[in-house]
């Protein structure tokens, strides 16, 4: 039970997450794609690590390894001093200060709770799962990782699809810009739609990739910075499509017309006011969309009152959000079950796989036994006997040996049933 309880031990995580690491100084942890491998493999060496992988989201990075030396303080200092080696001491201490550490049952339970967005700031966002299986991919074809590695994130992503199948934590959406996005979507907007975007912070920029991404070509951006707006123009571009940026005082002069308004702005008054939303439709009297997802609102409320639309407001998301989220959280207490039971059948996987390892030289081994006894032990006996006779010995040998290979493995595991 000792070197069982050994392999699991091996498993390591050093984790900065939402908990305890301001999202603003995530990217002291980032590795860039140009040296990210190279620098992983150093670290792996510097630090006596078997085995790598690193995970890194907009909101966490991840680093999994395998190795016997203890995870101590003394331990993640080095880590760090070699993760970056111009780091002076008081980086270095940030780090060590910051990371969330876990290893043996709790690092498995860890990662399968990352893997399953239970440890997200928004539960049931299913977008990790494939950001840890694309992580784990590349690592492995540097070869950074090895069987231990290979196991856990295997039954990592076996953890994760059952939570999502067997729970229903990721039924609905919880974030304002998603509700947005399904909204329209379930409007039946065409794809060449015209859509004027206000203001190009966080919220529209998320909005905007949606829209673009699943089809939305005809994009006017407006923002106070027109170099803002540029900038996420320039990022929507990257699909095939319509992409202008303006200045937010352009507003009073556009007048191409719309279908979709979206708004999103930190002003403490209404930026679309009666004259300016005039402007904007340019004689145009069919029904529009708008939606408004500034607190304060930024539609004054005489456009929405006297216009032919369909307003999508942030009350109305906050609202559905806040319902979603309750219902998520309810299903955390099965999700968790879920992810129990899988701690411990990866236990039973490792004992499994120690024997396989064991024993993969058994079927070898029997064979020279075979033809140790067939060319050595008793080949004066066999010279002696006849074509047939030679013939029937042959099979049976051959079935003594086919039968007797998977013998020990069936009865180690029976041992190992009956001992757990």
């Amino acid at each position: 039970m000792h070197s069982n309880f050994a392999i699991v031990q091996q498993l390591k995580v050093l984790a900065f997450t939402h908990k305890k690491t301001p999202l603003k100084e995530l990217s002291r942890f980032y590795l860039h794609d140009e040296n990210k491998f190279e620098r992983l493999a150093a670290l792996k060496f510097a630090t006596d690590i078997d085995e790598i992988l690193y995970v890194a989201t907009c909101n966490r990075i991840e680093f999994l390894f395998r190795t016997s030396l203890p995870l101590n303080r003394q331990f993640i200092q080095r880590f760090f001093k070699n993760f970056r080696t111009d780091w002076i001491a008081k980086e270095i201490q940030f780090a060590v200060d910051h990371c969330e550490a876990y290893e043996g049952d709790a690092a498995v339970e860890h990662i399968f709770n990352v893997a399953s967005s239970l440890d997200s700031m928004v539960v049931g966002e299913r977008e990790i799962i494939t950001q840890v299986r694309k992580a784990y991919d590349e690592c492995n074809a540097e070869g950074l990782t090895g069987d231990l590695l290979r196991l856990v994130i295997k039954s990592t992503i076996t953890t994760a699809k059952q939570v999502y199948t067997d729970t229903r934590i990721a039924d609905n959406p919880v974030s304002v810009v998603s509700l947005a996005y399904r909204k329209l979507r379930d409007m039946h907007i065409a794809p060449d739609a015209k859509i004027v975007m206000i203001g190009a912070g966080e919220t529209n920029t998320n909005l905007s990739k949606y829209l673009a991404k699943y089809g939305s070509h005809n994009i006017s951006i407006f923002n106070r910075t027109l170099d803002n707006a540029q900038k996420l123009a320039d990022q929507l571009a990257e699909n095939p499509g319509n992409y202008k940026a303006y200045s937010l005082k352009d507003l009073k002069t556009i007048k191409t017309g719309f279908d979709v308004l979206i708004t999103c702005t930190n002003a403490p008054e209404p930026i679309v006011t009666p004259a300016i939303y005039d402007s904007l439709l340019n004689g145009d009297t069919a029904k529009k969309v708008l939606i408004d997802l500034a607190m304060p609102a930024d539609i004054d409320p005489q456009v929405i009152s006297t216009n032919n639309i369909s307003l999508i407001n942030i009350e109305e998301l906050k609202s559905i959000a806040e319902k979603n989220l309750a219902e998520r959280q309810s299903e955390l207490v099965h999700a968790k079950k879920i992810v129990q039971d899988n701690v411990a059948e990866f236990r039973h996987l490792l004992r499994t796989r120690k024997i396989e390892l064991a024993m993969k030289n058994v079927p070898e081994k029997i064979r020279e036994i075979k033809n140790k006894a067939v060319t050595s032990v008793f080949a004066k006996e066999i010279e002696t006997l006849d074509p047939q006779s030679k013939e029937v010995l042959d099979k049976v040998l051959n079935y003594m040996e086919k039968k007797c290979i998977g013998i020990p493995m069936v009865m180690a595991k029976e041992i190992i049933l009956e001992t757990e």
